[in-house]
């Protein structure tokens, strides 16, 4: 049997902000201004994040209002706004 090619990564701007695709993030929202935690899926034309929130729905949030969760040499977790960590350095590590 032949072997299917593999599919072209799209490169859609995420790794430039320093995100994946089905990363959890936590953004504010707008009303209320708490955090509620979303699963990135796209970079949107306007340069916002494209997320699925914690009931399915589609959001675009501007990158100022997207936090990322670090955690540190020992196990400990913070949450970082992103536009802090400059998507230079390696998630999940110090």
């Amino acid at each position: 049997m032949a072997r299917r090619p593999a599919k072209p990564v799209v490169d859609d701007g995420l790794a430039e902000v320093g995100l994946e695709f089905g990363q959890i993030v936590r953004y504010a929202g707008t009303s209320d201004k708490r955090y509620r935690e979303g699963v990135v899926l796209r970079r949107e034309k306007d340069g916002s994040v494209g997320l699925r929130d914690d009931r399915g729905r589609a959001r675009a949030i501007p990158v100022e209002r997207i936090e990322v969760r670090v955690v540190g040499p020992r196990g400990g977790e913070q949450w970082l706004p992103l536009t802090d960590t400059g998507g230079g350095f390696q998630l999940g590590m110090f």
